[in-house]
């Protein structure tokens, strides 16, 4: 059975009404009563799509994308693919949250429990759908329309989100949320843990700073393990994915979009910002901060306290701040040793001439 998606599209919107919405400046002959059905990434998006353009790393997606529109700046305004309208933005990245606000008004505030007016004072809610042998603690909150399988415990305290599907034997450790997410079977949450809350997503400028909607959703895959207290967003436009198999330690944030391979381990205080990509059997230790839009390849380990701010290839050993390959780490730590055991004794001849 398919989801039916967590936040309802308004819409479609003609070319002219985005337009007055998002500041920005069409090319000439723009024909404004085209039909904008909705907002896609700049991969993903087709006809009757706006997207938009703002990072350099993504040049080979926009040169690629196939939208109807895209926000973009006038540094790029005319490497924008033929047949795609540029709408030329000072700021592109806040005329897309402008946008997603007019297609999804209602994921500018998370959606938990579904609209005000459904009457619901706490329990199971009576669309919710729950197999046998699923027990819900003392306290425990199950939201409208969320499924959840056979032999999962729903944990004192916990709260079950409008719409969310929860696998079999599954355990939500106590206080823990859980909202936009689809999650697989046999996964555990320990105590406190937060899913599928609202990405750090702000189009930051001198007068303000702009929230941008996520209107993603949070994929947990089989026998995944996630400490407590631990945080993952929701996406923004994709979903925030954690892959089949996963171990994710205490205290750990996972920002949105990001996508974890299979068998990842991630240890205690791990900071993972948005898009980072890692591939399957990656190792984070404690610590471990990973800048935004970073590619980790499968097999990769970083050191403790690391922080990643480039791409990291396929089965190596990293670390330091900023990281870089393992071996190399080791040798520069050793020669600043070495250099400072030679600066003290020659300050030690000095003082004794």
């Amino acid at each position: 059975m398919e989801h039916p998606g967590f936040f309802k599209i308004a819409g479609p919107f003609s070319l002219g009404d985005l337009l007055g919405s998002t500041e920005v400046r069409p090319g000439q002959d723009v024909d404004t009563s085209l039909e904008i059905c909705n907002i896609m990434s700049l991969d993903e998006a087709g006809a009757g799509h706006v997207t938009f353009f703002n990072n350099p790393k993504y040049l080979k997606n926009f040169l690629k994308t196939r939208a109807t529109a895209c926000f973009v700046s006038e540094k790029y305004a005319e490497r924008t693919p033929d047949g795609v309208i540029a709408l030329v933005s000072d700021d592109p990245y806040r005329s897309f949250a402008l946008s997603l606000s007019m297609f999804y008004p209602e994921s500018v505030r998370p959606r938990t429990m579904g609209s005000a007016d459904t009457g619901f004072a706490g329990g199971i809610h009576q669309s919710a759908e729950l197999e046998d042998n699923v027990t819900v603690e003392p306290g425990a909150v199950v939201g409208p329309e969320a499924r959840i399988g056979s032999g999962t415990v729903i944990a004192a305290g916990a709260s079950i989100g409008y719409r969310v599907c929860i696998g079999r034997d599954c355990y939500i450790g106590p206080n823990s949320t859980v909202i936009h997410a689809l999650v697989g079977d046999r996964v555990v949450l320990h105590a406190g843990v937060r899913i599928g809350q609202d990405g750090f997503g702000f189009a930051m400028g001198p007068t303000g700073h702009l929230k941008v909607p996520q209107i993603g959703r949070v994929i947990i895959q089989d026998n995944v393990d996630i400490g407590a207290n631990s945080a993952v967003d929701r996406g923004a436009l994709k979903d925030t994915i954690i892959g089949e198999g996963t171990r994710i330690d205490n205290m750990v944030q996972i920002g949105h979009n990001v996508v974890i391979g299979r068998n990842c381990v991630i240890v205690a205080l791990v900071g993972i910002a948005g898009s980072v990509e890692l591939g399957d059997g990656v190792v984070l230790g404690g610590q471990v901060g990973i800048s935004g839009h970073v590619k980790i390849g499968a097999g990769a380990q970083i050191a403790a306290t690391a922080s990643v701010r480039s791409n990291v290839p396929p089965g190596t050993k990293w670390g330091g701040t900023p990281a870089i390959p393992l071996s190399q780490w080791f040798r520069e730590i050793a020669l600043v040793q070495k250099l400072t055991r030679e600066r003290a004794a020659v300050l030690r001849n000095k003082s004794r001439s």
